[in-house]
């Protein structure tokens, strides 16, 4: 007896950006955002926050913490303890943490929208803290949507089979 085929999503290939530094990473970045919440989109609930691997991590955890990442690097907004980032609160179900997600990625790209200069200081109120440039950030933001994408690919598949982006 064979195995039931898995749902597969259809594997969307990286993007084709413009030939500027700052559309190729912002281009990667939004490719990856787009990614991650769709993976954490359309997933059964009771699942999405479950823990399926040793170290507690869960789908939805992942989308919740993103969200605070977004929002402290290009917001400079304050977090204390990033390990509760990791946490959606017990009422929070997928389509909250998912529009949440993405408004905080709306909020970033207004920020982004005003920068020209990829080599000058986030224009954020931080005045404790210098402000990372926005070429770092950017490259910051990819290498971490797309670790945590990585981690949300193999969660998805654990919770119903479903693979690709």
């Amino acid at each position: 007896m064979t195995a039931a085929p898995r749902p597969r999503r259809r594997d969307t290939p990286p993007p084709r950006t413009g030939a500027s530094e700052t559309e190729v990473l912002r281009g990667f970045l939004d490719y990856l955002r787009a990614s991650v919440a769709a993976k954490v989109e359309g997933a059964p609930d009771p699942e999405a926050r479950t823990a399926h691997v040793p170290s507690g991590t869960n789908l939805l955890g992942l989308l919740h913490h993103l969200a605070f990442v977004e929002r402290a690097t290009f917001l400079g907004k304050r977090v204390t303890d990033w390990q509760a980032t990791f946490h959606a609160a017990p009422e929070d179900g997928v389509a909250e943490v998912v529009a949440r997600y993405r408004e905080a990625v709306a909020e970033a790209n207004a920020v982004l929208d005003g920068c020209a200069d990829l080599g000058a200081p986030l224009p954020r109120a931080r005045p404790d803290k210098p402000s990372p440039s926005v070429r770092w950030a950017l490259t910051h933001l990819i290498e971490e949507t797309g670790r945590h994408a990585g981690h949300a690919d193999i969660l998805r598949e654990q919770i119903d089979g479903s693979t690709g982006r």
